[in-house]
C-alpha cells in the first residue's frame, strides 16, 4: 500500500490531519475518489449514532441584545431596559428576562456571531436558516429535516419529519420560507400538524379519520383502491402519479396505525407535565415534540409563530401591527423561557438529550439602536442562536458581536455553517450531493462551508 506519512502531525482548518491529506492525495493512484475515501474513513470510525433534532424556529427574529447577547456597557438607547444575569456557566451571561434558561446554560451553547448579507426580510432568513442556502434561479433547497428523512427514512409507521403547529404564513416578502422538501419532491415534505396542540380535545385532523369512518370502512376503501390500481398501472408509471401514490400510502399508514395515533396522543401526558411546559401553543408543541421523538420521529420543526402581523411576536418594530420590547418581555419571553427550559429538563431526565439536538434560532437579529416607536428593526448584520444536545457540547459561547451589537467581532458564522453543524450532528456527510432539478447534482451546503467545530 502506498503511504506518504509526515513525521509530525498538522491539523487543517477542516479537521483533517496532514497525514489524512497526504493519504487522500495518494488515492488517485489507486483509482479512488475523495468521496470513496470519506466513506472508507467513516466505516473505520464505526457507525454514527442515530441522532434526532428538534428545531425551534423563533419566527420574527429575536433581538440579540435583549436576549442572549446583552450589552450593559453600551449607551442606553442600545443596551435597552434589561440587565444581564449570570448563568450556571462561569462567564456566560444572558438577559435577566430568561431566569430559567440561566439555570440550564451548561446544556446549550450560544453562537453570538451569526450574520448574513441578503435582503433584510423575514423570508430570506427563513430560507437560509432552515436549508443553509438562499433560494435563487427558481431552485428551492430542501429543509434540513426533509433531507434527513430522505436519507434515513421513517422509523416504523411514524413520519420522519413533523412540522407544527402550522407552516410559516405571511411575513411580508411573499417568498418561500424553506419549510418543505424543495427540489427533492413533495414525497419528502414534512408531515404538517395543522392544529394547535393547546386546544381542548386536541386531535390531528390529517392523521385521525373522522369518527364516522371506522377502520373497517378505511380497509374497504384500501381494497377497492387496490383493485382499481390494476387497471391504471400504465398511468401510475408517470412520476407525478407515483408521488401521489406515495403520499396516499403514507396517509393511509398513519391513519390506520395505532402506533402513529398514539404518538400524537398528547392527552396521555400527565396534567402536571403539560402544566410544566405551559398551556400555550408553543409550550404544548414542545411537549408534543418530545413525545414524537420518543416514539421514532427523527426531526420536529416548531414554528413559535405563523406570522408577524397582529400578534405579539419577536418582531418588535414597536408600532402596530407589530409589538414593542416591553410586550415581548411580558408575553413572548416567559412562554419561551418556560417551554424551552422544560424541554431541556424533560429530555435530560428521560435520557434522550444525548441523542437529540435542540436548536433555537430566528431569521436575523434586531437593530442595536432602539427606534422612536420603542422597538428594534430588522438586522441581519449579527444575531445569536442556541444549540445543544446530541453530540453538540453545552456551556460554550462561540463568537462575539462588536461593542454595540452591529456586526461580528470574532468568529463570524453564516447560515450555511449553522446548517452544516446540524448535519454533522445528525451524522449526515455535508460533502454528499443530492439530485437537484433535471437531476443536476447539488451539494448539501456551499463549497468550502464547514460545521462550527468548536461545538463538537
Amino acid at each position: 500500500m502506498l503511504r506518504l506519512d509526515a513525521a509530525r502531525g498538522v491539523t487543517f482548518c477542516d479537521g483533517l490531519t496532514r497525514r489524512d491529506f497526504l493519504h487522500a492525495g495518494s488515492l488517485a493512484t489507486l483509482g479512488l475518489t475523495l468521496a470513496d475515501w470519506h466513506a472508507l474513513r467513516a466505516s473505520q470510525d464505526g457507525p454514527a449514532p442515530d441522532i434526532n433534532c428538534i428545531m425551534l424556529f423563533l419566527v420574527g427574529g429575536p433581538s440579540h441584545i435583549d436576549t442572549w447577547d446583552p450589552k450593559p456597557q453600551a449607551p442606553e438607547e442600545v443596551r435597552g431596559p434589561f440587565r444581564p444575569i449570570a448563568t450556571n456557566v462561569p462567564g456566560m451571561q444572558i438577559s435577566e428576562i430568561f431566569p430559567r434558561m440561566a439555570r440550564h446554560a451548561d446544556k446549550f451553547s450560544l453562537v453570538r456571531s451569526c450574520y448574513h448579507t441578503a435582503t433584510a426580510v423575514h423570508d430570506t432568513g427563513h430560507q437560509m436558516m432552515q436549508t443553509g442556502r438562499l433560494f435563487s434561479g427558481g431552485v428551492e433547497h430542501p429543509h434540513i429535516g426533509c433531507v434527513l428523512g430522505m436519507l434515513k427514512g421513517q422509523r416504523g409507521e411514524v413520519p420522519a419529519h413533523v412540522l407544527m403547529p402550522r407552516p410559516i404564513g405571511r411575513t411580508g416578502g411573499n417568498l418561500p420560507h424553506g419549510q418543505n422538501a424543495g427540489y427533492l419532491g413533495r414525497q419528502h415534505d414534512p408531515f404538517v400538524l395543522n392544529a394547535d396542540p393547546a386546544t381542548p380535545n386536541f386531535r390531528v385532523p390529517d392523521l385521525l379519520p373522522p369518527s364516522y369512518i371506522s377502520s373497517v370502512r378505511a380497509d374497504r376503501r384500501q381494497r377497492m383502491r387496490d383493485a382499481v390500481d390494476g387497471a391504471v398501472a400504465s398511468f401510475e408509471g408517470n412520476g407525478q402519479a407515483q408521488q401521489m401514490e406515495g403520499n396516499f400510502q403514507l396517509a393511509y399508514r398513519l391513519m390506520s396505525s395505532q402506533r402513529a395515533r398514539e404518538a400524537f396522543a398528547l392527552e396521555q401526558e400527565p396534567a402536571a407535565t403539560r402544566d410544566r411546559f405551559g398551556r400555550t401553543r408553543f409550550g404544548q408543541s414542545c411537549l408534543l415534540a418530545r413525545r414524537l421523538i420518543e416514539r421514532g420521529v427523527r426531526f420536529v420543526t416548531i414554528n413559535m409563530f405563523e406570522t408577524v402581523f397582529d400578534e405579539v411576536t419577536w418582531d418588535i418594530h414597536g408600532s402596530r401591527p407589530f409589538t414593542d420590547i416591553a410586550q415581548m418581555s411580558r408575553e413572548v419571553v416567559p412562554n419561551f423561557d418556560q417551554a424551552y427550559s422544560t424541554l431541556l429538563e424533560d429530555l435530560h431526565d428521560r435520557g434522550m438529550y444525548s441523542n437529540t439536538i435542540v436548536v433555537a434560532l430566528g431569521e436575523f437579529g434586531r437593530t442595536p439602536k432602539i427606534n422612536p416607536a420603542g422597538g428594534r428593526d430588522h438586522h441581519p448584520g449579527v444575531w445569536s442562536i442556541i444549540l445543544g444536545g446530541g453530540p453538540i457540547r453545552g456551556g460554550r459561547v462561540i463568537g462575539e458581536s462588536d461593542e454595540l451589537g452591529y456586526r461580528p467581532k470574532s468568529r463570524p458564522v453564516t447560515p450555511g455553517e449553522v446548517a452544516a453543524t446540524i448535519y454533522r450532528g445528525l451524522g449526515v456527510d455535508i460533502h454528499r450531493e443530492l439530485a437537484g432539478p433535471q437531476n443536476r447534482p447539488l451539494p448539501l451546503v456551499d463549497f468550502g462551508v464547514q460545521p462550527i467545530r468548536e461545538l463538537f
